[in-house]
């Protein structure tokens, strides 16, 4: 194999640019974060030479003992933090640190900047996208990387450098060990950071559950000067226990919270945590997080979610995504099995009968503590909701034995509710719900102000019944899905013929149809084609029609969801309802001008259509005939 001993000189990537000023302007308040940031990269690293070493032990190079060590060079105004993992090849450095390698960097700066200079959610939004590296150019005028892959020769080795200006060098070197060394060249303001003890207390605070040794070396205090110095011992100082292994009585808080960070890069406490251990047939340790916030690419097709795997303390992949269901995306957290083999492959977590089990028992616990939260804070919970809610919606689709746990959850907003923020529960819809109320109503609609002001709303306003009003794109997958919940059914207020049950005078409305069969036929002549029946309405008190779909046709918002995003949707007629109290079909009834009833008919039918959020195939028309009705009346 040819080795590429040229030294190179090259620009970083645009984004990378980017990232690096907002990554010093909007950490600078918080400086420490860097060790933590490059620690846990450290940590990382030599988790990934253990997984790969289970079939290749010749990657240990004789030097089986992983560690972390951080040293200070107060002459040359250095930190050095040391690692002996899974290191990096040329190739590897380039893509890792000279670009950011993600389909969702665009998306990540665009996200950036509509924050504008609140460094606080830049800060947040940082973490999630995992550029701690970055972090070291917060303390650093210049940056050193020296690093070499395990299994690779010594003459393998790369350096990497930058000042962090818009450039970096990359060349080849002959590096013995394997693993990184990364070291900080100060800031002359940095002077803190040149104490051990700072370093130590910053490892204490934020990096003490990790389980693999960080070592500093001992400090010796009041020996006398003309003493031969001794010679340099290093010593742990982490705990360099797994945090999920060790009994929840003796974590704290603080503890739970660093963990989070750690295994998330987020820079934000979680919003709860559920730690448990499992013994029997299937013994395994798992400890699972909420978070305080979305991340920025929750919603990326490709971008891969869940949670850590561990087996026996071993830590086997990233995003193992068969241990949490799909709507659970957002969850993070550890899963150490004591049964499951050191070979472990996504592979075989498709097929085994223990994976099953676990995600199963996890998926209930964070269901649980959900619950729990929901009843004990509702505030957080509110807080949740509001990162969260719209991934929950697709439970019901996806999680059929989990139901209606995942459908007291859901929050909608509601004709009884303040503004359009989701706060209202099926249980506290069902406690309010009429007497005689034997449904659950709701309304899809593109905008909270198309679905509040809907004219399908006008009879239930009146009779004080309670409508849920959805307005997400997932609204519709998820009332496809959840057809009832503790035995109410839910129903569309915009399908089907509308059963108010006993609070409906059903006779009355047969005897108006009866009476005004002329007109409907009428109105169905003009429209032909362009509706699949005309009937009258119990819905409007106010309004003169609405657009209704049948029972079992899909409904207009569907429709358009579909379009929007690229489907064919199936071309189903609507019904048009008439309200026979209104004046304008009262007039229309004693029309006796076939080309003025004509027009009459066409506007109702574009104005329903308009009310529904719905396009006109032909505006023009609509203003033409508009216009003329008005001339009309002006005459």
């Amino acid at each position: 194999m040819t080795v590429d001993a040229h030294k190179e000189t090259l620009e970083f990537q645009a984004e990378v640019s980017q990232v690096l000023n907002l990554v010093i302007r909007s950490l600078y308040s918080n400086k420490e974060i860097f060790l933590r940031e490059l620690v846990s990269n450290a940590s990382d690293a030599a988790e990934k030479l253990r997984f790969e070493a289970l079939t290749d032990d010749a990657l240990y190079e004789e030097d089986p003992n992983l560690k972390i060590r951080v040293s200070v060079d107060k002459e040359r105004r250095t930190v050095t933090i040391e690692d002996n993992g899974i290191g990096m090849s040329r190739q590897e450095v380039t893509e890792t640190i000279g670009t950011i390698a993600s389909s969702g960097t665009k998306k990540f700066l665009e996200a950036l900047g509509s924050k504008g200079d609140d460094s606080a959610s830049q800060s947040q939004l940082i973490g999630q996208f995992g550029v701690g590296f970055y972090s070291a150019f917060i303390v650093a005028d210049k940056v050193t990387l020296e690093t070499r892959r395990a299994g690779l020769s010594a003459e393998h080795g790369v350096r990497w450098e930058s000042t962090g200006e818009g450039a970096y060098s990359i060349e080849t070197i002959e590096k013995p060990g394997r693993g990184t060394t990364i070291t900080l060249h100060l800031n002359e303001d940095e002077n803190e950071f040149l104490e051990g003890y700072r370093l130590r207390s910053i490892i204490s605070k934020f990096s003490d559950h990790i389980s693999i040794p960080i070592e500093m070396l001992k400090e010796h205090f009041g020996a006398d000067e003309e003493e031969k110095a001794p010679e340099p011992e290093w010593e742990q100082v982490n705990k360099g226990t797994a945090l999920w292994m060790r009994n929840k009585a003796d974590i704290s808080q603080e503890e739970y919270n660093e963990f989070y960070k750690h295994i998330a890069h987020d820079f934000e406490d979680p919003l709860d945590q559920v730690h448990n251990r499992v013994e029997g047939k299937n013994e395994y340790t798992s400890l699972m997080y909420i978070p305080g916030r979305a991340p920025f690419d929750l919603w990326e097709r490709d971008q891969k979610h869940g949670v850590k795997l561990y087996v026996r303390r071993v830590f086997i992949m990233d995003e193992a995504e068969k241990l949490m269901p799909h709507y659970l995306r957002f969850v993070k957290g550890v899963v150490d099995s004591d049964d499951l083999p050191l070979n472990v492959s996504r592979e075989l977590l498709q097929h085994d009968k223990k994976i099953d089990s676990i995600r199963a028992a996890s998926t209930k616990r964070v269901l649980g503590m959900l619950e729990k939260m929901a009843k004990d804070d509702a505030e957080k919970y509110q807080k949740f909701w509001k990162e969260f809610g719209r991934v929950m919606k697709e439970g019901p689709a996806e999680d059929f034995a989990n139901k209606e746990k995942i459908a007291g959850l859901l929050r909608f907003a509601s004709t009884k509710s303040e503004g359009k923020d989701e706060t209202v529960s099926l249980d506290q819809y069902l406690e309010r719900m009429q007497e005689k109320q034997e449904k659950i109503y709701y309304i899809t609609a593109d905008s909270y102000a198309a679905a509040r002001h809907s004219p399908h709303l006008e009879v239930f306003n009146t009779k004080g019944v309670e409508v849920l009003l959805l307005t997400d794109r997932v609204d519709e997958w998820l009332v496809s899905h959840l057809n009832e919940y503790k035995g109410k059914p839910l129903q569309s207020v915009a399908k089907g013929q509308l059963d108010l049950g006993d609070m409906e005078d059903k006779e009355a409305l047969e005897k108006e149809t009866e009476e005004h069969k002329g007109l409907l036929e009428r109105v169905k002549t003009v429209l032909g084609d362009d509706v699949k029946e005309v009937r009258v309405s119990s819905r409007l008190t106010e309004s003169p029609a609405c657009l209704v779909a049948d029972e079992h046709d899909m409904g207009a918002n569907l429709q358009r969801v579909l379009k929007q995003l690229g489907q064919d949707a199936p071309q189903t007629k609507p019904i048009l309802e008439l309200n026979l109290k209104h004046p304008l079909v009262e007039k229309m009834d004693q029309e006796p001008d076939e080309d003025r009833f004509a027009d009459l008919s066409r506007v109702l039918l574009d104005q329903a259509t308009l009310a529904e959020g719905g396009q006109l195939d032909d505006p023009a028309a609509f203003v033409h005939r508009l216009n003329k009705l008005m001339l009309s009346l002006s005459a």
